[in-house]
């Protein structure tokens, strides 16, 4: 056979078996709301020594990784790295450590998803404090703008997001948060999809005068939760990835829907 044909007919079995994977992934996604499997990689990328020092140092969530898990973990945060830009303002110095914190935050949303990355924003901005928004005209610790394709955080409250980790504040899982719903409304993937119909679950949650009740009585989440439905889901996740045990105490319902959303569970 000729070369090209060789290759024609490659690139046609491999297109036949991803449609057909896709096919049963989506049956398997309505039916068990799981994926078929997360983690196949044909080369797995190394973190650099310094970067994965920083990770091993600050990341609770890699430190209970099995170390199978960890590689993957590694894997993807070099992808990630990779793929944004990284933009400062205000004289902010964008670091290694800077890089691998924000990274951590979104993998750690996604790590029970195939397809992780997304195109909903390719910029990454840090300010070292609250920002000054044109658009809002306030200033904001942190914001999503699908128009322009940018995630902001002011550093100092990222920052206090990270090390105090048990008062359900975590700027980087909030505002990622926001970007993974709004990937989920516009993608074809099946993790998106399945992150986005459990969302759409959520807000039926909401729409039960009872339940608003339920939450407002409870004093559990803080009332910024309830401003709309995007927030209520952003603050949702900071408990379960905070304090899970809390939360499935509190609000069992929608701590199981969480662990369907992202397809994980803490344990």
């Amino acid at each position: 056979m000729k070369p090209y044909f060789l290759l024609k007919l490659t690139f046609f079995s491999f297109g036949f078996l991803t449609a057909f994977i896709n096919i049963i992934e989506f049956i398997c996604v309505k039916i068990f709301q799981k994926p078929i499997f997360v983690h196949l990689y044909l080369v797995k990328k190394k973190l650099p020594k310094r970067e994965k020092k920083i990770l091993q140092n600050n990341s609770s969530f890699y430190k209970k990784l099995t170390p199978r898990h960890k590689i993957y973990f590694e894997h993807r945060l070099t992808l990630f790295i990779r793929r944004y830009k990284f933009i400062s303002r205000d004289g902010f110095s964008i670091t290694p450590e800077v890089k691998v914190l924000i990274a951590c935050s979104y993998l750690k949303l996604t790590f029970g998803m195939r397809r992780y990355l997304t195109s909903i924003f390719d910029k990454i901005i840090v300010y070292p404090k609250s920002f000054y928004s044109v658009i809002t005209k306030q200033y904001h610790k942190g914001e999503f703008n699908p128009a322009l394709k940018i995630i902001a955080f002011s550093w100092e409250d990222f920052l206090a997001g990270n090390r105090i980790t048990n008062d359900n504040i975590n700027l980087g899982i909030h505002e990622f948060t926001h970007a993974l719903t709004f990937h989920g409304k516009k993608s074809n993937d099946n993790g998106a999809r399945l992150f986005y119909s459990v969302f759409l679950e959520i807000t039926m949650f909401m729409d039960k005068k009872e339940r608003i009740k339920q939450i407002k009585n409870s004093n559990y989440f803080r009332p910024y939760a309830l401003t709309n439905r995007l927030e209520f889901i952003a603050v949702v996740m900071e408990h379960f990835f905070e304090t899970p045990k809390d939360l499935e105490k509190a609000f069992p319902e929608l701590y199981r829907k969480i662990k369907v959303m992202l397809n994980y569970n803490p344990g």
